[in-house]
């Protein structure tokens, strides 16, 4: 999948700019092969797939990552970073995260050659944005989304897509337009508008309201309406829940001391990233935001602690010996860590925190402390309704995002919904990539398409320049089969649940995790013994 340039010149450039170039002949490509050719120095995508020769962009709608080095299976291209999908022969994407689809190009054979046909203009795009409707006059129904996460912007568009001419409205409790959530902790100094997933224009372009510092604080679904803060009432005709959740607050002696903070918004992160430079920071919690965050103020703060409950970081999701890794890689950087153990109470002069104090004893100081615990669902504005929710709070749904009221709907990390790959165990997942794909699910079945939900859970994580991938759903794992080498900081671990892999991490092995998300969702039982006997080769099938 290394890049290849074109064998021949250019053969027209017309008036109107449109672009004709040989790239290859026809025998050079095996099918499933993907070759990247450059033009007008755009990076081009050329695949071979059942026989069929097509060509899309080369770059993932989402963060940019190679394509090429991506995964493909029969028409359907995975993202070898992330996870997304796109279909070769449309460009569309077809999973998350992302919301763009890639730009497709004209290919034709010419006596066994392959030729691409693109206009200049069209090259410069990197993504498309599929074609969507706009509110008419004539439809006087209203969809509601309460929520402005990736699971709202994602139904909101699905239903302009798919030709929902009614009016959409987006209310978020939040000063700000959808934005990159998960950047929060990883790049905590971006300005919030750097962040946001789609311009200020794009809302006004495809008719889609946000009514932005608007709290929801109840919903009649007998009346159909959505009650605010500020005494105002939203009529829907269609309810969309979406809104996420919220990091669990702290519950020792002095948690309401200044600098205590918790990662939410644009505005706690670059809070924090502020006080914390060449301060003393206590981080509660040693799971993914903790860690990030550690991460980031490794070489910012005067000194960096980690408190966390487990042996070692990440220990329930990814192991010991991952977590292990990851708790040395930040050890080099001169991030603490204080394990096993958690805060007593934290002390502080003049309303302003100074220490915490650990149950063994230890006393850490502490001019800023981040409390990373944690999240529960945002649902204690339904209160009182109709919507069932489970005991932690987060709302029932079924395989179409329905909630157990008709014209009620909810997607993303508020909802406990029955996963595919575990033969609909319900799970309550908060990962940016299915939150995207339970908004799109929604729509599609806000408009009778009767759509369930499939897709593999995918998540990542990045420390230091170290990127961790993880696919599918382990919880209750039994077994973990490790294979490369951790002390190179390449690996590739296994998940087991009664002999069958139901997760795979892996760090510097792309595209596996990709590969494997690709085998879960085809419903493929990936066994002990074919893990054990030759990975490399189960992989690639």
């Amino acid at each position: 999948m290394s890049l290849f340039t074109s064998a021949t010149k250019r053969i027209t450039m017309s008036g109107n700019e449109n672009i004709t170039q040989e790239l290859c002949k026809e025998s050079e490509m095996k099918d499933g092969e993907m070759r990247e050719f450059v033009i007008e120095e755009r990076s081009i995508l050329l695949v071979k797939s059942n026989g069929t020769f097509s060509a899309v962009g080369n770059k993932c709608s989402h963060y940019g990552a190679p394509l090429s080095k991506g995964f493909l299976a029969g028409d359907r291209l995975r993202c070898p970073w992330h996870g997304a999908c796109f279909n070769v022969k449309t460009g569309d994407i077809e999973e998350y995260p992302g919301l763009d689809s890639l730009p497709c190009y004209k290919v034709t054979l010419e006596n066994g050659s392959v030729h691409i046909a693109i206009n200049k203009k069209t090259l410069e795009n990197a993504k498309r944005v599929k074609a969507m409707c706009r509110h008419t006059a004539s439809n006087r129904s209203t969809v509601a989304i309460i929520g402005a996460g990736p699971a709202a912007l994602v139904c909101a568009e699905t239903l302009r897509q798919e030709g929902y001419s009614g009016k959409i409205v987006m209310v978020t409790r939040e000063r700000h337009l959808p934005y990159d959530r998960p950047k929060l902790s990883k790049a905590m100094n971006a300005k919030a508008e750097d962040l946001y997933l789609r311009p200020v224009e794009f809302y006004s372009q495809h008719d889609i309201e946000v009514w932005t510092e608007k709290e929801a604080v109840s919903v009649n679904t007998d009346e159909a309406r959505v009650k605010f803060r500020d005494g105002s009432f939203l009529q829907y005709s269609q309810l969309l829940i979406a809104t996420g959740s919220r990091p669990r607050e702290l519950q020792y002696p002095g948690s309401s001391l200044k600098n205590v903070f918790y990662l939410r918004s644009p505005e706690d992160a670059t809070a924090v990233s502020k006080e914390a430079t060449g301060k003393n920071v206590v981080i509660m919690g040693s799971s993914f935001i903790g860690m990030e965050v550690a991460a980031f103020l490794s070489d910012k703060a005067n000194s960096v602690s980690v408190i966390g409950k487990s042996s070692v970081p990440f220990q329930a999701v990814l192991g010991n010996q991952i977590g292990t890794l990851a708790m040395k890689l930040l050890q080099e950087h001169g991030v603490n860590f204080y394990m096993r153990t958690e805060a007593r109470e934290l002390h502080g002069e003049n309303g302003q925190v100074k220490e915490v104090r650990l149950r063994n004893g230890t006393v850490l100081p502490a001019d800023v402390v981040l409390a990373g615990i944690g999240v529960v669902p945002v649902t204690n504005f339904l209160k009182g309704s109709r919507i069932a929710v489970d005991s932690r709070g987060a709302v029932y749904v079924d395989q179409f995002m329905r909630t157990s009221v008709p014209d009620v709907f909810a997607a993303g990390d508020v909802v406990s919904f029955p996963l595919p790959m575990m033969e609909g165990h319900r799970a309550n997942i908060g990962h940016w990539q299915m939150a995207h794909s339970h908004g799109r699910i929604a729509a599609l079945n806000m408009l009778n398409k009767h759509i369930p939900v499939n897709s593999v859970p995918f998540f990542w994580t990045s420390l230091l320049g170290k990127s961790i991938r993880y696919a599918g759903f382990g919880e209750g794992y039994t077994e973990i089969i490790l294979k490369g080498a951790l002390e190179e900081m390449k690996f590739l671990a296994f998940y087991l649940k009664d002999d069958i892999v139901v997760a795979v991490s892996s760090m510097n092995f792309d595209p596996t995790v990709s590969q494997v998300a690709e085998a879960i969702l085809s419903g493929r039982r990936i066994t002990k013994n074919e893990v054990m006997e030759n990975y490399s080769e189960l992989i690639s099938r």
